[in-house]
């Protein structure tokens, strides 16, 4: 099966700071992992710009000018807040991490491909409307969904989130609209403190709550028996993955216990949803995931889901 590939050089340039665990050496372990012979088939495209219109569906005018002003000296930071800072290169890189989802959605809604794998940073995830946060400029997943609505009258639109943290920026954005369901699997309690599963939205919001240790049977558990039935029931016409890998045994920034096959198992389950009710259609973003093998090798395992979905 065709999968394309979305990436940019420019996501290279995005720095937070010195020692930063988002750093670009995350990016370049992902697309050293895609190299390999199984992966020559999938094809590739250099994301584009998002443009201001496609930023301001998800974000407030004020944090789209505050973002791509700030542009310090090469080899200077801005921190934006504890953990969210930006270099010289990282207003394009967000720029470039929004547009790959929008180019994926692109290609995926207008039957060029089934399938996409956004290979972009910085990550979206945490990205609020109205400010950054926990590593992420722009809510690159939200803002693809809305682009699906926009450009290609998608009438309904999941967001599927396995990272070991909440989406809390997916969720702030999407709450309120009826045409975006988003659903989500993440350890607790965990930054950024929200995701319980009281919190429902116009009841288009699932979350499945994990504790710190949960082997690899609890994750299964939730998607199998509560999230996946909610998407199920949705019905949508295009499934959108904020596809993190810091819920690996691996990973330093949390304590869940998955490992490659789960992120694969997921991704088959998801695949097999989507060919039953939307047509295949599956544009997936990388999110979190900080042990450098862990994540080469896990993005690897989803990928190759994707392409044997």
């Amino acid at each position: 099966m065709n999968v394309l590939l979305v990436t940019h050089h420019a996501c290279l340039g995005h720095s937070n700071a010195d020692d930063h665990p988002e750093c670009p050496d995350r990016l370049r372990a992902v697309l050293r992992a895609l190299e390999a012979e199984e992966f020559a088939l999938l094809l590739r495209e250099e994301a584009p710009e998002a443009t201001e219109e496609q930023l301001l569906r998800v974000h407030r005018p004020e944090h789209v000018g505050a973002v791509l002003g700030i542009r310090p000296p090469e080899g200077e930071w801005v921190m934006l807040d504890a953990e969210t800072g930006m270099a010289a290169g990282s207003a394009d890189a967000a720029l470039r991490a929004a547009g790959a989802g929008i180019a994926a959605v692109d290609a995926v809604c207008r039957g060029e491909v089934k399938r996409a794998f956004c290979a972009v940073r910085p990550p979206g995830h945490h990205a609020e409307p109205d400010r950054p946060m926990g590593f992420c400029l722009f809510s690159n997943a939200a803002i693809a969904a809305r682009h699906a609505i926009a450009a290609h009258r998608m009438r309904r639109v999941a967001i599927l989130d396995f990272d070991v943290h909440h989406g809390n920026g997916t969720q702030a954005a999407v709450e309120r609209d009826p045409a975006i369901l988003f659903a989500s699997s993440h350890q607790w309690p965990c930054y950024p403190g929200t995701g319980h599963e009281r919190e429902r939205g116009v009841g288009n919001i699932h979350n499945a709550t994990l504790p710190p240790g949960a082997e690899p049977g609890l994750f299964r558990e939730a998607w199998r028996d509560i999230l996946l039935p909610a998407v199920e029931e949705f019905v949508p016409e295009l499934i959108i993955i904020s596809a993190g890998f810091d819920a690996h045994a691996r990973d330093p920034l949390a304590q869940l216990r998955l490992r490659e096959a789960d992120f694969a198992w997921l991704t088959e389950r998801i695949c097999d949803l989507a060919d039953r009710i939307c047509g295949g259609r599956v544009v997936s973003t990388l999110e979190g995931g900080y042990d450098l093998p862990a994540l080469a090798s896990s993005a690897a395992a989803h990928v190759r889901a994707l392409m044997n979905g």
